[in-house]
């Protein structure tokens, strides 16, 4: 497939979100990955010298392009990236955002799009609208008793009334409902983990956005998930399973990187 630009299709409903989960590597040949990625990312693939993780690298940084040049009919190779101003200290740490244009700015109205990945699995969320996600393997007893310090006291206050054997699971489902609105913020873990309330009751949390936890499929037992939205939208249950092979015909015309 040449690089040209595919025609764009048809505008969707403003607000939708979409949600997918990667669970296996791609299937082709790594030179032929590592040709759908720019310089930074192949260098950061190149850094990471455990196996695992440098496939769940390649698998969501491809999966992300692959998903976001199909939405928007280009190809995955020519998609840019930079980082927004961050929305808390403005600095240029911000939320991952597509560049357009010769200038190199920031695409307006979107889409906007959220990555997370742990342990064998990556969710990747696109929207019209501002949006996050996060995934997290379940963490020991010890690190949620660390951590329980630096919550909102309500959330703190609810941990400790849950028996010890299950504080892992509800620890986990409530620090991605937190990493997830942070990353619909725009302002990542800078903002202060105390300031907002993401408990299990509703009453108290953030005004205008709704905040679900999300199924994790297979890995149910092992991971939590969260997806942040404005609360006008209507947030999906779960992920569809991305499927690689309805991208094979994006390598079809690609060369390597040594041709």
């Amino acid at each position: 497939m040449a690089s040209t630009s595919r025609p764009v299709r048809p505008v969707r409903p403003v607000g939708e979100v979409r949600l997918w989960a990667v669970r296996q590597a791609p299937p082709w040949p790594e030179v032929l990955v590592l040709s759908l990625l720019d310089a930074r990312e192949r260098a950061r693939a190149a850094s990471l010298t455990h196996p695992r993780d440098r496939s769940m690298y390649l698998a969501a940084h491809v999966g992300l392009r692959l998903l976001l040049g199909e939405r928007l009919g280009v190809h995955p190779r020519d998609l840019r990236f930079a980082r927004d101003r961050c929305a808390h200290c403005g600095g240029p740490n911000g939320r991952p955002i597509l560049l357009i244009g010769q200038e190199g700015q920031g695409a307006p109205g979107g889409p906007y799009f959220s990555l997370s990945h742990c342990a064998g699995v990556t969710l990747i969320a696109l929207a019209d609208v501002l949006v996050g996600v996060d995934v997290e393997r379940l963490p020991s007893r010890r690190t949620v008793e660390l951590c329980l310090a630096r919550l909102h006291p309500r959330e703190r206050a609810e941990l400790l009334r849950v028996r010890r054997a299950e504080r892992p699971l509800e620890f986990c489902r409530l620090w991605t409902r937190k990493e997830a609105y942070l990353k619909a913020l725009g302002t990542g873990l800078s903002r202060g983990l105390d300031r907002d309330y993401l408990g299990a009751g509703g009453e108290g949390r953030p005004v205008g956005w709704c905040v679900v936890n999300l199924s994790c499929g297979p890995q149910e037992r092992t991971h939590a998930a969260a997806l942040a939205v404005p609360r006008w939208v209507r947030a999906p249950a779960g992920p569809d399973e991305l499927n690689w092979s309805a991208y094979g015909h994006v390598l079809g015309g690609v060369r390597s990187l040594g041709d």
